[in-house]
């Protein structure tokens, strides 16, 4: 018990520390999107207007929001633009007749509200909000190689003491992904250690597509204590 009571504490205390650096957040899209997991990479070419489907073909419609720690949080993490390079950006496509400007919501409940209706829509909040009929999108980091496609997922079993207490937040791992496609390795690289712990049993069963080398990629998975 004391032990449980240390990893508490030591799991309270790193996410006070994290949260007093930069603000976790996750990717949330419309039931009608099936996707568990998108790349980092296709994100971004969503959010630039690049493509308009994800690479399984569903059509996605991006949402940004207006300002605020999470809308600068989410540019730099998988946009790379600041909000008035990316609004220039826009505004050029629409000028060109490229593109059109983005929904824009005022807050992350109205971003919840607007994607649990709209279908195809897909956008970001704060990771602790509550995201109703969302689903909430794992993103996953390319490190070296080519990108590889998840095929079988399972999903981590969130400890019944942290969501009693609800306690949530977002877990960072790395994985390497041998050439057959069994994940042969998962180092944490940030989040709760209880959490983390899970995630990490969960990611190890995790198969990916055949590839003709080991590779290693970044995911993120969300714990939400309201589901």
């Amino acid at each position: 018990m004391n032990y449980i009571r240390m990893l508490l504490a030591a799991g309270l205390a790193i996410s006070i520390s994290s949260g007093a650096l930069a603000t976790d957040i996750k990717v949330i899209a419309n039931s009608s999107v099936k996707a568990d997991s998108i790349s980092a990479a296709e994100l971004k070419r969503i959010y630039l207007q690049q493509e308009n489907s994800l690479d399984d073909g569903t059509r996605v419609e991006p949402v940004i929001q207006k300002d605020g720690r999470v809308h600068k949080t989410f540019l730099q993490q998988y946009v790379g633009k600041s909000d008035d390079d990316l609004q220039t950006y826009y505004r050029t496509l629409v000028f060109t007749g490229r593109g059109s400007m983005p929904k824009e919501l005022g807050s992350d409940a109205e971003v919840v509200a607007y994607i649990t209706q709209t279908k195809g829509a897909i956008g970001y909040v704060d990771a602790e909000i509550d995201t109703g009929g969302a689903r909430v999108i794992a993103i996953n980091h390319a490190g070296n190689g080519d990108q590889r496609r998840l095929i079988t997922r399972v999903e981590p079993k969130y400890p019944e003491t942290l969501k009693h207490l609800n306690i949530g937040g977002t877990v960072r791992l790395q994985l390497t992904i041998a050439p057959k496609g069994n994940v042969e390795n998962v180092s944490v690289l940030g989040g709760n250690p209880i959490l983390a712990e899970s995630a990490a049993t969960a990611a190890k069963q995790w198969i990916y597509s055949p590839s003709s080398s080991r590779t290693t990629t970044e995911i993120t998975i969300p714990f939400d204590p309201s589901h």
